[in-house]
This record gives structure tokens, sequence and C-alpha cells, in this order.
């Protein structure tokens, strides 16, 4: 073999071995990527690792209660003539009572919606207003504006007041997270229709004329039976009651 042969077969070696590890780079670079292993065991996300997964201070139960129904609705069906009466503050030892004895006499009903902290004070009323065939509803604790104090303050004057499936907010406040809270508590809101302002002691005429001017088929009559002197209060249910039952209406107490 001549020099300049053996020289050309060494180049066309040496090209072919250079063709063929630029061909391998290539198709290495064209592959895609092999997935990382998957692991068998994986750690949960704890709720406490972003600030908004950490949960409300008023949040509803783990197993909230059911909603409560109106408590007026099956009491006011056709043309039934009602009225329902409502007693704010209480119980007191001393109108508490003297509410009962007037209802009792003219063989009307009402639904008392009383303070815990009231409740408290004076164990026993509550058995009393329940024995003469009336209803309790939950007016908080102590009587705060709920619009206007902290969600923790409010869950528990909502949540821990007295037992009952209606709620009457203090001053009549109230706002969605009051009524979202008052649901989750398995209770439903109940404000009025007719108030005669008792609670300013107008004197008895005037409160007497507020309720027969004002009040209509299937209303709810604001009262008081705690917060103070509430004399005018019971004299002026001793004049309405009777007019308004020779009116030909009844006086249920709602389904709380």
């Amino acid at each position: 073999m001549s020099r300049k042969f053996a020289a050309f077969v060494a180049t066309g070696v040496a090209l072919t071995v250079v063709v063929g590890s630029l061909l391998v780079l290539a198709l290495g670079h064209s592959r895609p990527p092999k997935p990382a292993a998957a692991t068998t065991q994986t750690s949960p996300i704890s709720p406490s690792a972003t600030p908004t997964e950490t949960p409300s201070v008023n949040a509803p139960p783990s197993t909230p209660h059911r909603p409560a129904p109106n408590p007026t609705a099956a009491l006011a069906t056709g043309n039934k003539r009602v009225l329902f009466l409502s007693f704010d503050d209480g119980p007191d030892p001393l109108w508490t009572p003297k509410v009962l004895q007037t209802l009792a006499k003219h063989g009307a009903h009402a639904t008392f919606f009383e303070l815990g902290g009231m409740q408290a004070s004076h164990p026993g009323l509550r058995e009393q207003v329940l024995a003469a065939g009336n209803t309790i509803g939950s007016h908080s604790i102590t009587h705060p504006q709920l619009t206007a104090i902290s969600p923790a303050r409010r869950h528990h004057e909502i949540f821990d007041g007295p037992r009952s499936t209606c709620f009457r907010p203090p001053y009549g406040a109230s706002n969605p997270k009051v009524r979202a809270d008052i649901k989750a508590a398995g209770m439903v809101q109940v404000l009025w229709d007719v108030d005669p302002r008792d609670w300013a002691r107008p004197g008895t005429q005037a409160i007497v004329h507020n309720i027969l001017t004002h009040a209509h088929n299937h209303n709810i009559i604001l009262l008081h039976d705690g917060g103070g002197d509430r004399s005018e209060t019971v004299a002026a249910l001793d004049r309405v009651l009777p007019v308004l039952k020779a009116q030909g209406y009844s006086f249920p107490a709602m389904d709380c």
C-alpha cells in the first residue's frame, strides 16, 4: 500500500468517528428528560402553613345546627286573626311575674326574649315562663350591639346565650355577619312590626294608643318585661288585650 493511500484511509476513519460522535450527541439532546422517580410517601400540608387557612374565631361548629323554621308561619296561616306578643330584656323578678299574671288573666301567651345574664341572676323564672305556656327566645347574654363588637364576642353572645331556636338582636342591630352567626347557631332572627316604645315609659295611654293604632293581623308587637320600671307596660297590656280579643284576635306564643 502506498503512503498516499494509507493516509487517505486514516483520514476517512477519523472523519467517520467524528461524525458518529456528533450524531450521538445530537440524539441525546433531542430526547425528553427522564421523569424523576415518584415518591411513595407525601407529607400532608398543614392548615397553618398559610395565614389564609387559619380558622376564623366565629366559624360555625363542625356540625352546624339545622336552620330553624319561621316561628310564626304555622300559627298565621289562612285567615286567622293572630298577634304575637313579645317581651325583651328579662326575666325580671318583679315584672316578669306581673306580665305572666296579666297574660293568664286574658288567656294570652307570648314569647320572652331573655338575656343570659338575667337568667343566671334569677333562676327559676325561665321555668315559670315555660310552665305558663309561653316560649323563650334568646336576646344575647349582656345586650350589646352585635354589629359593633369583635367577632369573638359576637360569637359568644349568640352561641352561648339562652337556649332557643329564635334570636332577637339587641336594638334590632343586624348585618350579614350577625345573621350568619344566628343561622349557624341553629336559630332564626326575629324582629318586630310594632314598637310602642314602652321602654321609654311614654305613659300607659301612649303605649295603648300605639298598639291599637298600628297592630295588624300577624304582626309581632315589641314590649319589655326587664330593663327598668315596667308598670306602664303591664297596665297597657291589661287594657289592650280585651280590646284586641273583642276584635277577634288571639295571642299564641311563637314557635321558639
